[in-house]
């Protein structure tokens, strides 16, 4: 059974101590994909101060010469993505077609910012002074830590590492503990694309073990995290005054299914947002608000879909939902299942599958709740699981307050031909992502990402070229002649 280490300073090397956790395969945890450096602080630490120490010579480097190692990653992830797309099945569930997907878009993240990096510069500003020109240059902030979650292994910590390293900063990445695999693939990636020792350091553990290291030690100028609600509130009050936090966090995404919409659309629509990721997805559609009129309609089409749906070992083909990822989202989905059953009305699934040769994976029958108040904990807190919860709508008016009503606003839908309800949407939703008959899920490597209230910080926007603002300061140049 292999044995990872971290990377630090240019070197693989164990955890002080020599300790090390195991990475359970979801779809059967008899599999462990492998064990993993348990770092502690020192090693943390140790790693911050690498990147301390690479990050003159890397910030001074002609960015060209930077953008074409980054470049070079990505070819290496394009040769070797179909092992790295059947390990990042293997350690989180994904099925392997979403996962050669999530390879070819971290590929392409890379060479986005390869390139967008390279034409992100400063301002010249007139003024009266002929003797004299006035200008912004754009500076790297020094290190970067990067702390991402299981469910994206390689396309998140890619649309964080990537703009960093491209404009002049060094990285400690640390992975979540659940996938950490998949990340070391990224880094070896960029090491094969010839980033120097110490710009791009990596490492594995429990966040209580090395979280002030990566957060509070005073080389860390900038912390960027995506995960949950709660995580991402802890990193942002131990953060120091001086370091920057961007806090991509939860959701409650809704689709408003109003009366006059493609019902079959809708119900492909919630399965897609809601289900493809077996719900694991902080953009996922969990509450769909449904004009009372045609309720029934949908939410009998909506079965019938789930019904259809292959649920399986996700590195076996033609299956649809793969299992949770960990034992504890495995038991928090079934737990919500047994509070929607006291809270709303049971319509379909939510069980544990213990058949089929599924009994040592974290499977979970999706499940479909009704008459859902828009007030109950099933409607109101992120699950992060195949649970979709149907809240019904009188009108326009109250979808769109029910929509509102919730301290998330991450990502938001609405399913209509009407032109008026769907500009309305558009403008009053309280949400970062907003779309029109389409998912919930999904976003552009070269547009804004980010949401509204409890689902950020209220600093920065990540990917696309606004993605690039937040590992950037400004300094203002007056030159005289």
């Amino acid at each position: 059974m292999t044995a990872f280490s971290n990377y630090i300073d240019g070197e693989w090397m164990p955890a002080t101590g020599g300790g090390l956790s195991d990475n359970l395969n979801p779809s059967d945890t008899r599999d462990i994909v492998g064990r993993f450096a348990a770092s502690q602080a020192q090693d943390a630490q140790a790693a911050v101060d690498a990147a301390a120490r690479a990050f003159p010579a890397w910030s001074a480097m002609p960015i060209g010469k930077r953008a074409q190692m980054i470049q070079k990653a990505a070819d290496w992830l394009d040769a070797n993505a179909a092992s790295i797309a059947q390990e990042l099945t293997r350690e989180m569930g994904k099925p392997l077609p979403l996962a050669k997907d999530e390879i070819a878009r971290t590929a392409q993240t890379l060479r986005f910012y390869a390139i967008e990096a390279q034409t992100f510069g400063g301002e010249t500003f007139p003024q009266d002074d002929p003797a004299m020109v006035v200008y912004t240059q754009r500076e790297p902030l020094g290190v970067v830590t990067v702390i991402s979650p299981w469910n994206f292994p390689a396309s998140i910590p890619a649309r964080k590492i990537a703009p960093a390293l491209a404009t002049g900063n060094t990285v400690v990445f640390k992975p979540s503990s659940d996938a950490p695999l998949t990340g070391l693939r990224l880094v070896e990636a960029l090491v094969a694309g010839g980033v120097p020792k110490g710009v791009i350091n990596f490492v594995t553990g429990k966040p209580s073990n090395v979280a002030d290291a990566l957060i509070a030690s005073p080389p860390v100028r900038a912390v960027t995290f995506t995960g949950s609600t709660a995580a991402g509130e802890q990193i942002h009050r131990a953060a120091g005054m001086t370091t920057r936090t961007q806090m991509e966090l939860g959701g409650k995404n809704p689709l408003l299914v109003m009366e006059d919409a493609d019902l079959d659309l809708a119900a492909d629509l919630t399965v897609k947002g809601g289900l493809s990721l077996t719900g694991q997805a902080c953009t996922g559609t969990s509450r769909v608000l449904v004009a009372a009129g045609v309720r029934d309609a949908y939410v009998a089409k909506l079965v019938e879909r789930i019904k259809a749906l292959k649920i399986g070992n996700a590195m076996q083909p033609g299956i649809d939902l793969g299992p949770l990822a960990t034992a504890r989202q495995f038991d928090t989905v079934l737990s919500y299942v047994a509070l929607g059953r006291s809270e709303a009305h049971h319509v379909h699934g939510g069980e544990a599958m213990r058949r089929d040769g599924l009994e040592h994976g974290y499977f979970v029958e999706p499940a479909v709740f009704t008459e859902v108040p828009a007030r109950s904990r099933i409607a109101q807190e992120e699950i992060f699981g195949p649970v979709i919860a149907v809240i019904d709508c009188t009108d326009f008016a109250d979808a769109m307050a029910k929509a509102n009503d919730t301290g998330y606003g991450l990502s938001a839908s609405i399913c209509t031909r009407n032109s008026k309800y769907a500009h309305e949407f558009c403008r009053s939703i309280q949400a970062g992502t907003v779309k029109v008959n389409r998912t919930t899920t999904g976003n552009l490597v070269n547009a804004p990402f980010g949401g509204y209230k409890r689902s950020s910080g209220s600093g920065f926007r990540e990917s696309g070229r606004t993605g690039l603002e937040f590992f950037l300061q400004t300094k203002t140049v007056y030159r005289a002649f």
